[in-house]
């Protein structure tokens, strides 16, 4: 009887699962790294409107011939623009210059008008350019984060070319450009 019983219990350690007689069946391999890289990549956005021109219809204050003191066009804005590192925004102008009568103009006439550009909400301090101005240290401005949000561009603080007592000269065309530049910091 003792040895039915030792056989049996022989046989139900086989049997069971976990016992010192089972071979394990799972094996690791690894670790296995995952890599990957996101590129310093900056866009500009969308242009809000599809409207990319500062349109300030007639130039001067008929009565007088002097530019009107009241031009003003409404802000044009990028949206969606994004940086995945610190970046930089800046913009450039170029005056409104008369775009057909480019003859050196006469005694108290002038065939250019000055203005502020901006751009502004990718900083805390926007990025301005003055087309009349030597020099625009304001004009370039630095973000140390990614950063994703719209883009406010405008113009305004505008001047006659030499000076406010000039005359513009007839044209139907002056023309001027805004350039936003968005890029990865250096």
């Amino acid at each position: 009887m003792r040895l039915l019983a030792a056989s049996l219990t022989a046989l139900a350690a086989l049997a069971l699962p976990g016992t010192a007689m089972a071979q394990s069946t799972t094996a690791t391999a690894g670790p296995f790294p995952v890599t990957g890289n996101v590129p310093g990549l900056c866009s500009g956005g969308t242009l809000s409107n599809a409207n990319s021109s500062f349109a300030l219809g007639v130039l001067i204050d008929t009565a007088t011939g002097l530019r009107r003191t009241d031009l003003a066009a409404p802000p044009k804005i990028l949206t969606g623009a994004f940086c995945t590192v610190r970046s930089n925004i800046s913009i450039s102008a170029t005056a409104l210059q008369s775009v057909n009568n480019i003859a050196a103009p006469g005694a108290g006439f002038s065939r250019t008008v000055h203005y502020t550009a901006s751009a502004s909400g990718w900083t805390t301090t926007p990025a301005t350019f003055a087309t009349g101005s030597a020099s625009n240290p304001g004009s370039s401005q630095e973000r140390s984060t990614a950063f994703q949000g719209d883009i406010s561009v405008g113009i305004g603080s505008f001047s006659t070319g030499g000076g406010e007592g000039l005359r513009l000269v007839a044209d139907t065309a002056y023309q001027g450009i805004v350039t936003v530049t968005l890029a990865v910091a250096n």
